[in-house]
């Protein structure tokens, strides 16, 4: 059984190679799982989509909610799926350099990644519109 998860955090610790660290232990660590996802981060803020099996959601999401270099962990949107929409990616990485401001602006109030205001399921549309614009990096 597939499944979607889509969570929120802030980061503890800002620097380029703390998220870096994040991302490479995503992209050694997730293909074994069979996980997919995408990774955006601005603001000191995490917003995340993984998918795979039920159990290796389960244990990943429980991984990231004891990381340290995570705070405020929250859940945004979870559901079955019967296909992936992230399936290209160990973890592909949102480059914020890259996103023109309307598209922020098109799903919150002001033009910054902000999901704690907006629902899961705005979060999630403004993942796939970042896919759809190519504002994704790191296909691995």
């Amino acid at each position: 059984m597939l499944v979607r998860l889509l969570y929120a955090s802030r980061s503890v610790d800002c620097s380029p190679e703390a998220i870096e660290s994040i991302l490479h232990q995503s992209r050694e660590h997730n293909p074994h799982s069979g996980v997919t996802g995408v990774l955006c981060y601005g603001g000191g803020i995490f917003l995340q989509a993984i998918e795979g099996g039920r159990m290796a959601i389960s244990e990943l999401y429980g991984h990231i909610q004891r990381d340290p270099r995570h705070k405020d962990v929250v859940l945004l949107h979870y559901e079955e799926i019967s296909e992936r929409r992230f399936a290209g990616w160990t973890m592909g990485e949102v480059n914020m350099s890259r996103i023109n401001a309307s598209i922020l602006l098109k799903y919150a109030e002001k033009p910054e990644l902000d999901p704690y205001s907006v629902s899961g399921k705005v979060s999630l549309a403004l993942l796939e519109e970042l896919m759809a614009t190519a504002s994704i990096i790191g296909r691995a």
